[in-house]
């Protein structure tokens, strides 16, 4: 059965990682999706292979989302699933290393970005929609040489539970996924060589009280289930998918 047939769906950062995984699960329950990214060539091929809507859009420029919620308004008029899921890690090191731009570029994707991106697309957001906010498990943990990336997760923790607030009177959810060691290409991106990717992986395996690493599939499967009517009492709760780590 289908549970998403009629329901329109966007997945920010869809041409990789969880929102790829993400999108393959919504269409396959029949929602009509559209995911978006940076990369034209990126997002158009990922789009082909999915059967969703490709829409170039850079989520740390407000024009590129004002662009994305009009075209998606004369389309579609609504919006039933909204999946922030976009984002960087940045440049990692101290706090007394760290430069404005990678500052900049990390809060203008992870927290400006997602907090645009939810404001401007809430006028279009169905009585009943559900919204789906990809932080992770580093908003709370502190660890060294992480200070940016871990700050832009912990203020989007804070803006999703302050949105569930407002937007309760429309029976619109707002709720957070918080993955913790998940293999996608975002540590590839941030610099670091397959080798050094894989030796963090194998020492974080053995850390990890399931004794696993996450997968994309494993976080699609639960931002679909918060974005389905089984999930209709759940908002404002942060949702934490790590394997144990955090225990």
């Amino acid at each position: 059965m289908e549970k998403f047939s009629n329901k329109v769906a966007i997945v920010t950062g869809g041409n990789s990682g969880i929102g790829y995984a993400t999108a393959k699960e919504l269409v396959a329950q029949g929602a009509t999706v559209i995911i978006t990214g940076r990369r034209k060539e990126a997002i158009e091929k990922a789009a082909k292979e999915l059967g969703a809507i490709p829409f170039v859009a850079d989520q740390a420029s407000l024009t590129d989302t004002d662009n994305l919620v009009k075209g998606v308004q004369q389309k579609f008029g609504k919006v039933d699933i909204l999946f922030i899921n976009a984002g960087i890690v940045g440049s990692m090191g101290p706090i007394e290393s760290q430069e404005e731009e990678n500052f900049d570029n990390v809060m203008d994707i992870n927290f400006k970005g997602a907090y645009f991106t939810l404001s401007k697309f809430i006028p279009l957001l169905a009585e009943g929609a559900s919204v789906v906010i990809l932080s992770s498990i580093v908003a709370s943990t502190y660890k060294p040489n992480s200070s940016i990336y871990q700050a832009s997760k912990a203020a989007l923790n804070s803006i999703a539970k302050t949105a569930a607030a407002e937007l309760a009177p429309r029976k619109i959810r707002v709720n957070i996924v918080s993955p913790g060691p998940t293999r996608t290409e975002v540590m590839t991106k941030s610099g670091m060589d397959e080798t050094t990717v894989n030796n963090i992986m194998h020492h974080l395996t053995n850390t990890i009280p399931l004794k696993k690493i996450g997968t994309a599939e494993d976080v699609a499967k639960l931002v679909t289930y918060l974005s389905d009517e089984s999930a209709s009492f759940i908002t404002g709760s942060e949702f934490v998918i790590d394997g144990g780590l955090t225990l």
